[in-house]
């Protein structure tokens, strides 16, 4: 750190100002998140709908620029599909690529442009995109566009969060994520309620061209706001000028890693939902309330809606166990996280075994379900990334968490296209088995992982004391 970053960082300390009892900046990076989430969730929501009812069927397909040679290269790899295994493909490659690119922003960040420039960069490049998606044509440019934006906004704006909170604050830091996770529902929840009723009611385009505006009000109010930001963010890093990572880094960082592929079993399990889900929905649900008939994209709200009503209610709980020395350690959350999304999957096959059609109150307890397991797994990884990674490679490890959903999507997009091949009974089930794998590798390599991690964040305490003790 420079001597002009570290006078700067004194002179404005990052708790000024209160947002939930968390810094005040992180009210304007929570809601950035919260458009940009909006605007990503509302077209997911609406995403394989689209596709296989109007897209990829025939006077449609015909119109899309690049997809004849696209599809084609498709089919090389995972075979002849059907109407409804492209469209599973598609969204996984596209929900995959959207957590393969932080990496790379991530990177990019590090070395060269700073947080604060990538993070514009990539608001830009997503309201171009999803407003490029009005236009059958201009489909394929649509996702390529809102591909590269996120890799530069995704991680970035996560590692933000964490340069709010000194580095021995681990009880700040996964409460000051789990605030920010309750901003990325509002939007996750609001999302698939507008662009879906605005689909139903003007079409396709219409919930598409929604999306878009609201991603164009994510960066007026990242620009607006960045100015209540720390030093540490206004500032890029400088990571040229910091130490070579040592063997006890590198064995930190290894121990990060497989805690992210871990997390990887619950993601097929829990994201499942946007693909498939909606599929079976339209296809096997009884929709109509008293003469209602429910978008399906409306069940897309319910598992982040429920993330942000249960935020207070885990924070009162994990208060109460900690009073009484019992809160579970981040690797048990995440270990809960996965029995969650196990028993939420398991309702499925239940409500599969049912005569005719499915009732609504089934696939809406499935989203409750997954909605509290992603609070117990995802903001508690981000966490401990933002905690133990170290400091010369914090951004892209924190892209690297993303790129676990980046593999994630790639099977969940296959494993939708066993859909026709199986019975729902069966393919729920899979997922419950595939949630029940992350459970038990997390809560058998919980106690040696956790030592591990507490060693090395120790080290990385002490090297630093010793650093500003010699300064």
């Amino acid at each position: 750190m420079s001597v002009l970053e570290a006078k700067q960082r004194t002179s404005r300390p990052a708790t000024a100002g209160t947002f939930f009892g968390q810094p005040r900046a992180l009210a304007y990076l929570a809601f950035t998140e919260t458009w940009e989430r909006f605007s990503y969730y509302g077209m997911t929501a609406i995403l394989v709908l689209y596709m296989s009812q109007s897209l990829l069927t025939p006077g449609h397909i015909e119109h899309v620029r690049g997809f004849a040679a696209f599809r084609s290269g498709l089919e090389a790899v995972f075979g002849p599909m059907s109407t409804l295994a492209l469209a599973s493909q598609i969204y996984g490659l596209y929900t995959g690529f959207i957590y393969f690119t932080p990496v790379l922003g991530g990177w990019i960040a590090d070395r060269w442009m700073g947080q604060r420039n990538a993070v514009a960069l990539g608001a830009i490049l997503m309201s171009a995109g999803h407003l490029v998606m009005a236009f059958d044509a201009s489909f394929l440019l649509a996702l390529l566009l809102l591909i590269v934006g996120c890799g530069f906004l995704k991680g970035n704006i996560s590692t933000q969060v964490g340069n709010l909170y000194t580095e021995d604050d681990a009880t700040g830091r996964t409460r000051g994520f789990s605030v920010f996770s309750m901003g990325i529902n509002v939007g996750a929840t609001m999302g698939p309620l507008l662009c879906g009723l605005a689909a139903e009611l003007y079409g396709w385009h219409a919930g598409f061209g929604l999306a878009g505006v609201l991603m164009l009000v994510a960066l007026f109010t990242y620009l607006w706001g960045y100015k209540t930001l720390t030093a540490s963010v206004r500032t890029a890093p400088v990571t040229a000028a910091a130490p070579r990572l040592d063997r006890a880094q590198w064995r930190l960082i290894a121990v990060l890693l497989v805690v992210m592929a871990v997390t990887m079993f619950q993601s097929v399990a829990y994201y499942q939902n946007s693909d498939v889900g909606m599929i079976w929905i339209d296809r096997s649900v009884d929709l109509n309330l008293v003469g209602f008939q429910i978008p399906v994209a409306w069940f897309n709200s319910i598992d982040p809606l429920v993330s942000i009503i249960a935020v207070p209610f885990l924070f009162a709980l994990w208060r109460r166990q900690a009073a009484r020395g019992g809160e579970p350690g981040e690797l048990a959350k995440i270990a809960t996280g996965a029995w969650i999304a196990c028993a939420a999957n398991l309702l499925l096959v239940a409500g599969c075994t049912a005569t005719g059609r499915v009732p609504a109150i089934v696939p809406v307890l499935y989203d409750v379900l997954l909605g509290i397991a992603f609070l117990y797994y995802w903001p508690t990884l981000l966490a401990l990334v933002s905690r133990a990674a170290p400091p010369r490679v914090r951004a892209t490890l924190m892209g690297s968490v993303f790129l676990t959903l980046f593999l994630s999507n790639i099977v969940i997009g296959w494993l939708g296209g066993f859909y026709e091949r199986m019975t729902p009974l069966e393919f729920w089930a899979m997922h419950a088995a595939i949630a029940a794998v992350g459970g038990i590798l997390a809560t058998l390599l919980m106690r040696v992982l956790e030592r591990v991690l507490s060693e090395g964040v120790r080290e990385q305490q002490a090297r630093r004391l010793a650093v500003k003790s010699g300064t």
